[in-house]
């Protein structure tokens, strides 16, 4: 094998330098140790569904088109799959170029492009994937493979990481299988729950351990299958203990004026555990029912009863916990108050984004905003954003930018029109309406915009960085393929590091997606939405 890519999601110098010390992790301390290994800068958003695209593609999201785990058409969504992501990926520049590659478990892969190798896609697919060819699985003996693990609520803690460790482990034997068949030139396997056990057990470095020793174990035994020339280990970003605030953006805005709330549950996105499991199980979500306490806790909340008015009384006593654990998530979100898209003049449609989309009339569907109104607008948003800050006096954003100081491309018009860096990324961003701007992070562990590169090999001069500005998500494309003699495409952002040598761009074919355009969302939408980067708003 030519080069190896390694994705590690959520991996950084701050989790993993402890790890390499006690020995948890020989073989990435042996890859550390025998090459580059620092920081990798993130995007914004720091986020999976939108990262993983950027460092595939090297393209920033105003060109690949993905800012977030949904995509928006006026006020309607979807799951965002590979056919939202506007951009060649390396593997399909490669096949271009006459190099087979094996991709296994990378996220926003499905439903994959033909290429001579193998794709088995990742996380934001079905559990049953569509993969390249259609035989993968059966090819990798992995006939009853799986991309989630179970929840937290599900099983025990023992259980759990055991199902981490199972996990993987067996994307490791998928992609051994698939290279011991296909002999390709590029590989790259993407570990998830590096990432998914800071989720699932914040705070337990024990299980945290234990999954990097899986993996640890699973990438000694890929190395000694492949011998590669050149190894990268990337991930997409940091991750790290919010030290801050949980921010509320739409309670703010909604006390300014700008969100207007409804009990209708018409905001968006939302949905019940009901509809959710009707869509794990293929049936159209419109057929659900409500039941008899969903039916009068939303009535309730029309005359002003709403959820979050019970947990404002039950919090002081004790007792919101514990209603909230045995009432049907159903019924709690028909009695929630949330955000009126239509009516409202600007809002946090997804939190994943990072930011505040303005209902600008001519582009979405009942804009309040009239264009002539829009710089104002944004302008006055963005001096109100820029000032927020914690109950102690500190800022809550480290900077609030209009969106072309960020983005650029032909896809500029699907990002907010104001995007959010939160202060050191300490603070929780969220779109929910709790009546209150601030409260603790729902969760303690989560996403840092300094992520992780290790390189090693044969074409790879570690020295060379001395004097180089520190590596970008953006310039991981470029460099793979860069180690293949592969010039960069013109259209992209980053370029390749001085680790590898330099080629000039050139111009590749205009991308075209409309071949691979299918939707299988509503299994996908469940894990999301249990992973709690999906919530009513």
């Amino acid at each position: 094998m030519q080069t190896l890519l390694l994705g590690l999601d959520g991996a950084c110098l701050p989790v993993l330098e402890p790890l390499i010390e006690d020995g948890t992790v020989p073989t990435l301390g042996s890859l550390s140790r025998g090459g580059y290994a620092d920081g990798l800068t993130s995007q914004l958003p720091p986020w999976t569904p939108s990262a993983w695209p950027s460092l595939y593609t090297g393209v920033n999201p105003g060109k690949h088109g993905v800012y977030g785990f949904l995509s928006f058409e006026g006020y309607d969504w979807t799951v965002v799959d590979r056919s939202d992501v506007d951009e060649f990926a390396i593997w399909e520049l490669l096949d271009h170029q006459g190099h087979d590659s094996v991709v296994v478990n990378v996220p926003v892969t499905h439903p994959p492009r033909p290429i001579d190798g193998a794709v088995v896609p990742g996380y934001v697919a079905p559990e049953n994937p569509t993969t390249v060819p259609e035989d993968a699985l059966a090819m990798a003996d992995a006939p009853d493979y799986e991309i989630y693990p179970p929840k937290a609520h599900e099983v025990s803690r023992d259980e759990q990481v055991a199902a981490f460790e199972r996990l993987a482990r067996s994307r490791g034997r998928v992609f051994e299988n698939l290279v011991a068949e296909v002999d390709p030139a590029f590989g790259f396997l993407e570990f998830q729950v590096t990432d998914t056990v800071f989720h699932e057990r914040p705070g337990d470095w024990e299980a945290v351990e234990s999954v990097y020793a899986a993996v640890d174990e699973t990438i000694s035994r890929v190395l000694d299958v492949c011998e590669p020339r050149n190894v990268l280990v990337v991930s997409d970003h940091g991750i790290g203990e919010y030290a801050g605030y949980e921010f509320r953006a739409n309670d703010f805005l909604r006390e300014r004026g700008d969100v207007t709330a409804t009990a209708e549950a018409e905001g968006m996105p939302s949905w019940d555990s009901i509809a959710r499991n009707q869509l794990r199980n293929g049936h159209n979500p419109d057929e659900h029912e409500p039941g008899l306490l969903e039916r009068a806790v939303a009535t309730a909340a029309r005359v002003g009863v709403t959820s979050q008015r019970i947990e404002r009384v039950l919090e002081p006593l004790g007792l919101a916990d514990a209603v909230t654990a045995i009432a049907p998530t159903d019924a709690i979100r028909a009695g929630t108050e949330q955000v009126d898209f239509r009516a409202s003049k600007a809002y946090v449609r997804d939190r994943i984004e990072l930011g505040v989309r303005i209902n600008l009339a001519g582009r979405e569907p009942d804009g309040v905003v009239q264009p002539e109104e829009y710089d104002a607008v944004r302008a006055e948003l963005i001096d109100a954003l820029s000032a927020v800050e914690t109950p102690e006096g500190r800022p809550v954003f480290q900077s609030v930018y209009p969106r072309e100081e960020v983005y650029e491309g032909p896809h500029l018009e699907d990002a907010p029109d104001i995007v959010l860096e939160p202060a050191g990324f300490e603070h929780f961003l969220s779109g929910a309406l709790r009546g209150e701007q601030f409260d603790a992070p729902r969760e303690p562990w989560n996403h840092k915009r300094t992520g992780l590169l290790i390189a090693t090999g044969e074409d790879v001069s570690p020295e060379a960085m001395e004097t180089a500005d520190r590596p970008h998500i953006f310039d991981v494309a470029p460099t793979v393929l860069a180690t293949f003699g592969v010039p960069p495409g013109d259209r992209m952002d980053g370029r390749a590091l001085p680790l590898v040598e330099r080629l000039d761009s050139q111009p590749y074919p205009e991308f075209n997606a409309r071949d691979i355009r299918q939707r299988d969302s509503g299994t996908v939408e469940q894990h999301l939405a249990n992973l709690g980067y999906l919530e009513d708003v």
